[in-house]
């Protein structure tokens, strides 16, 4: 039997709601079809938002929305997708399927759905293709309530008062498709851009995101933070609040990802092999920022982040379309759980993407939805939002195969503002229940609310059986004499548990 050691005396420090972000990218049917169908739809839409999508995310406590890109950010300009709709440009998208991009969703669209999931801002900035004013004027006309260009245009387009940006990109991927950048260049270029990222409302002021690295670039790191935030006078301090990083989990690698359903044992344990980089990412990333910023002020943002298996068969490939199975919602697990024990670093991620785009938490079919293994951890895991991390300690084993061996456990565990404790367990073995005692440092169990995800390890949702996976009542667990509490999780399975004194 595993033993679970929870210190409910000892709190580690606040996992911020950011952590639990999404992404919505111009790419694919994440955005229109998936989010967005316009007001003239027969899908029920509430000033064109898409209603049964909106209220199942509205479920999760979306925090932070992420938006336009990913790579469409940077050849994105913001005066295309404003004003009557009629009148917009229209353009290629030339990164996502050469398809039609006709502008109907723009700024003002994205803050109405903002608005409607009651979520924070996140915007990325054009650096790779646009101009150091056109950023400048873009903040200006978000942002600014007094008299100028940009604040009237905005109100001559039906918006009177500013909307509240929360967080703005200066660039995205600028090692890549943003630009095929060194890092000493872009350092110098976000120097300047950020420059004119203005704080309107100093009530409010815009937290500046800069663009880290790609998975384990750690020179990229070092030259962007020696260029862009090393021996700043004082009166530039505030220059960047936060610095992204990219990873997505690739089991076959970028030319043949695999397939996102068919795959055997050995591949699963692949997949979540590179699930767990990402705890060798965040530390060694977030040693390289304590040398310049060793108060943590500045938040590791790892704004994309999860599976990327090929396309579904007869699907555009430039629309990165695939299924979701409960390999996908280990993954999230297990990263989720990493980035809630380094809260004291990780301050936002995004998970790639919202709607119908790589490791989707909602899928749609015309008017059909469906809600996928992932949608169902973010669920469970919605109770860690700005709750306080405990220290914890879960004995494990290593299993796998013979070149990819993970942990069978993976744990973490917060105290809300109630003080109910709640604590997330995955079980990455196929094969093997697992016996586990969760032992507290004083308290005695007495309520428990629990839920549990589990199935196959390639069983996934479709339109034809949409709840074929789902969260369940757990109810497998008993409360001991002494107060600790024991349990069985399931192979291949994941618990929520709410424990209350």
């Amino acid at each position: 039997m595993a033993k679970l050691i929870i210190n409910e005396n000892k709190k580690l420090g606040k996992i911020n709601a950011e952590i639990y972000g999404h992404f919505a990218e111009h790419l694919g049917r994440c955005i229109y079809e998936g989010l967005y169908v316009g007001e003239d739809s027969e899908i029920p839409n509430v000033n064109g938002m898409r209603k049964d999508v909106v209220d199942a995310l509205k479920e999760l406590k979306i925090p932070v929305l992420r938006w336009p890109g990913g790579c469409f950010a940077d050849e994105y300009h913001w005066r295309d997708g404003i004003g009557p709709k009629e009148s917009r440009k229209k353009m290629i998208n030339t990164h996502w399927g050469g398809v039609l991009e006709d502008n109907s969703f723009g700024t003002h669209e994205f803050m109405e759905l903002c608005e409607q999931l009651g979520c924070k801002a996140y915007v990325n900035g054009n650096v790779g293709s646009g101009t150091v004013r056109e950023m400048s004027e873009w903040i200006e006309y978000m942002t600014f309530d007094g008299v100028s260009p940009m604040a009237d245009l905005r109100r001559e387009n039906g918006r009177e008062k500013p909307w509240k940006v929360d967080y703005f990109g200066v660039g995205n991927e600028n090692w890549g498709c943003g630009g095929n950048m060194t890092p000493e260049y872009y350092g110098n270029l976000y120097r300047r851009y950020q420059t004119y990222v203005r704080n309107y409302d100093s009530k409010n002021p815009i937290s500046k995101i800069c663009c880290g690295s790609n998975s384990d670039d750690y020179h990229w790191t070092e030259q962007v933070l020696s260029t862009a935030h090393d021996h700043l006078p004082e009166h530039l301090h505030g220059l960047m609040d936060g610095l992204s990083l990219h990873y997505y989990v690739t089991p076959g690698g970028w030319e043949h990802k695999g397939s996102s359903t068919q795959f055997e044992e050995d591949e699963w344990f692949l997949t979540l092999d590179k699930a767990w980089k990402m705890e060798e990412l965040v530390t060694k990333h977030g040693a390289i920022m304590d040398n310049y910023d060793p108060d943590k002020k500045i938040g590791m943002m790892v704004d994309e982040w999860g599976c990327w298996f090929d396309v579904e068969p007869g699907t555009n490939p430039g629309f990165l379309y695939q299924q979701n199975t409960m390999r996908d919602a280990m993954t999230a697990c297990i990263t989720l759980n990493i980035f809630n024990k380094h809260c004291d670093r990780v301050k936002m991620a995004n998970i790639a993407q919202m709607v119908n785009v790589l490791q989707s938490v909602i899928l749609t079919e015309g008017a059909k939805m469906l809600l996928t293994p992932t949608y169902y951890i973010f669920r469970m895991y919605k109770y860690h939002q700005n709750a306080q991390l405990l220290e914890s300690f879960l004995e494990t084993e290593e299993i796998g195969t013979e070149e990819h061996k993970i942990p069978n456990l993976t744990e973490s565990v917060s105290i809300d503002t109630e003080g109910s404790i709640h604590i997330t367990l995955g079980n990455a073995s196929v094969t093997e229940a697992k016996e586990i005692e969760i032992l507290f440092a004083e308290r005695k169990a007495a309520e428990i609310n629990a839920g549990i995800l589990t199935g196959r390890m390639n069983s996934h949702n479709t339109f034809e059986e949409p709840e074929n996976i789902k969260e369940k009542p757990f109810e497998n667990w008993t409360v001991t004499e002494n107060g600790s509490i024991r349990l069985t999780i399931p192979a291949c399975a994941v618990i929520h548990m709410e424990v209350k004194a």
